[in-house]
């Protein structure tokens, strides 16, 4: 392959391109000129060059764009994904440098560095790597979106190398600053010396990285932070739109020090290092210019090589309470609120572990949170303390199960309870009883989907004609990340691939699908935010009959499908032919 010099780069990027970008799209008969004008409008209000915008409203393929732009500039032009990027030659050059002016060092023969780079009229990019190097600059042109997917998978986006280059910083502070400083020593094989371990927990540099670790959580949206000891790392994990990433590795002579400080910040007990500890941190910080709380859940687990800590971060601001904002069909939020408005019964909301559980009761609550009604709550813990509601928090270790809660609410006069949980038959039975005496009902269970859970109660030991007649609705549901509105772009999926998913033929030749190309915003992940996707079972006179009968969860779900019930899958596929979200995710939390 032929590429031309630095001096004729050079050379190129100070004149004028021979052809604009557009007019050679516009030529080749790749747009329309209406496209090129709703291109420009784009980019006059987005920022970015105009074939992003091209590529972001799915006018032109990123292929169709580099093309172009190896006629316009003279370079020739090649695929990251077809090419062996040499790990020597990305060594030559710093990260940050990689970052700012979207170049790649591909191989290195001799004297010469091949460079990929997305501008190869950017000049100043040149002239930066060929100082930086003390090599010769040969440029190949790389579609933009591809070289910014694998700098942020080798160096990270642009903020994150910002936030590493803070914490190198402050790790070596924290190496000037704890050389020299006390050491833990073990005084047996179980106990540690005490004083040393608070003395550590609470010297300035172990306080400022674990400061630092909670705020930067708060800065990137996670709802958990994972600090996880290995036998030659120590881990730190945030979670952030429901997939853990990992984010920085301390010194693992920190390990101790920075689990005494979020115990002692958590009021636990630092010198018990052999059972699980649960406490609560309240976080008070400056966020975009304003003070903000946080509640963090705390669990400490001893494991193999120490005490693994996982936080839950409780922001009130992401509480969302308006149900029309959750996700839900119009229908299924119809059936729903039809269902909490009803004086006395039982709605029973199912999913794993993080799947928007506790939004939806509190979501429900809220709306039936009036002066005449008075509401009680029995949770493990309580999440968010909501106003004119009597929350309990189940403490089992001391007896306060949620079956004992119960039985106390019942003789508190209630109108509604809501139980964060039904775990055994003891509670299952005290709840059932309340929602066929004049109270309604809310709670929780972890099933697969709506109908499956009808058959979880009977396998506890609930009789059929029990639940046929407590139980009103069941709402299933999952929660799924939202495609980055500032990044979107058509993803181009085969009709059979559609139909393999669960949409019908007619639905699959005409669907317009997307994805997240990835960008700044989103840390290049291509997703931001999440949504929920809702299963809603309202159990209606034929399915009361089918449960007494003892129907299995596959009739259900069958016969609550030709009653007008949408499935989690339906919900999914709804949402990603809206362009909310993607196929990916759908398939992922879901199955037809």
């Amino acid at each position: 392959m032929n590429r031309p010099s630095n001096k004729a780069t050079l050379e190129l990027g100070a004149t004028a391109p021979v052809a604009r970008l557009g007019e050679l799209l516009l030529r080749e008969g790749l747009i329309t000129p209406q496209q090129l004008d709703q291109a420009f409008a784009y980019q006059k209000a987005h920022g970015g060059k105009i074939g992003r915008a091209l590529v972001t409203l799915g006018f032109a393929t990123d292929d169709d764009i580099t093309a172009a732009l190896s006629v316009q500039y003279g370079v020739p032009s090649i695929k990251l994904s077809e090419v062996e990027i040499d790990p020597e030659a990305l060594k030559l050059i710093p990260m940050e440098t990689a970052a700012r002016h979207q170049v790649l060092p591909l191989a290195r023969v001799g004297s010469s560095l091949t460079l990929a780079m997305a501008d190869p009229t950017n000049v100043f990019a040149l002239d930066d790597i060929k100082f930086l190097t003390g090599l010769n600059i040969e440029p190949v042109l790389v579609s933009e979106i591809e070289i910014e997917k694998v700098i942020q998978s080798h160096c990270g986006s642009a903020e994150d190398i910002e936030r590493q280059k803070e914490l190198d910083d402050l790790v070596s502070f924290i190496d000037e600053g704890t050389a020299g400083s006390v050491e833990l020593e073990a005084e047996d094989e179980d106990t540690l010396n005490l004083a040393a371990l608070e003395k550590a927990a609470e010297e300035a540099p172990v306080i400022r990285l674990v400061n630092y670790i909670l705020t930067d959580a708060v800065r990137r949206n996670a709802s958990d932070v994972h600090l996880e000891p290995y036998e030659k790392e120590y881990r730190v994990r945030y979670r952030i739109d429901g997939l853990l990433q990992n984010i920085m590795t301390p010194p693992t002579k920190l390990r101790d020090a920075i689990t005494s400080r979020v115990k002692i910040m958590a009021k636990l007990d630092i010198a018990e290092k052999r059972l699980p500890q649960d406490g609560r941190i309240i976080l008070k910080m400056m966020h975009q210019s304003r003070k903000k709380q946080l509640d963090l859940r705390v669990s400490v687990l001893p494991t193999l090589h120490g005490e693994k800590i996982v936080m839950r971060l409780l922001d009130k601001e992401n509480l969302r309470l308006d149900m029309t904002k959750l996700g839900f069909e119009p229908e299924s939020l119809e059936k729903f609120q039809r269902a909490i408005f009803k004086p006395y019964g039982m709605v029973l909301v199912t999913g794993p572990t993080g799947s928007g559980k506790t939004n939806t009761l509190y979501s429900s609550i809220s709306q039936l949170n009036k002066t005449e009604t008075n509401i009680m709550t029995a949770e493990d813990p309580v999440e968010f303390q909501l106003p004119g509601i009597n929350q309990v928090h189940v403490k089992e270790q001391i007896g306060l199960t949620f079956a004992a809660a119960l039985r106390s609410f019942l003789r508190q006069d209630p109108n509604i309870i809501l139980v964060g949980e039904i775990r055994d038959f003891e509670t299952a039975e005290i709840a059932i009883k309340a929602a066929l005496t004049g109270h309604l009902v809310l709670s929780t269970l972890h099933t697969n989907d709506a109908p499956s859970t009808i058959s979880r109660l009977v396998n506890m030991g609930i009789e059929p004609f029990l639940v046929a007649t407590s139980v009103h609705l069941i709402c299933a549901q999952r929660l799924v990340r939202r495609i980055c509105g500032d990044c979107k772009v058509v993803d181009p999926i085969s009709p059979e691939v559609l139909t393999e998913a669960g949409l019908s033929a007619q639905e699959a030749a005409t669907a317009r699908l997307y994805k997240g190309a990835g960008c700044n915003t989103c840390g290049n992940r291509g997703y931001k935010g999440r949504l929920g996707l809702y299963e809603v079972m309202e159990i209606n006179d034929a399915l009361r009959d089918m449960i007494l009968t003892g129907a299995s969860a596959m009739d259900l779900k069958r016969k609550a499908v030709e009653d007008g019930m949408v499935t989690l899958r339906r919900s999914g596929l709804t949402k990603a032919m809206a362009g909310i979200t993607t196929l990916e995710e759908v398939v992922r939390e879901t199955v037809r």
